[in-house]
């Protein structure tokens, strides 16, 4: 069964010009994330309760608890 939720995909919307628009779905899952950085905030450590890259701003990084960070 697949879960709605879980599922990415891009939608096409049309306009009255006869172009498209293409729109990025954002999946709807939480990484356990210690704490996230951004570059407008200096090193101030950001909470993080739930998130994952499509949901924090580019050009932050997601820490976790192992040490290992994600740049998004």
């Amino acid at each position: 069964m697949i879960n709605i939720d879980d599922c990415v995909g891009v939608i096409l919307l049309g306009n009255s010009n006869g172009g498209s628009s293409r729109v990025m779905a954002c999946p709807r899952y939480c990484l356990e994330v210690a704490y996230v950085t951004c570059p407008s905030s200096g090193n101030q450590h950001l909470p993080s309760s739930c998130t994952n890259c499509c949901m924090t701003p580019k050009g932050c990084t997601l820490h976790f608890d192992d040490g290992t960070s994600q740049l998004c």
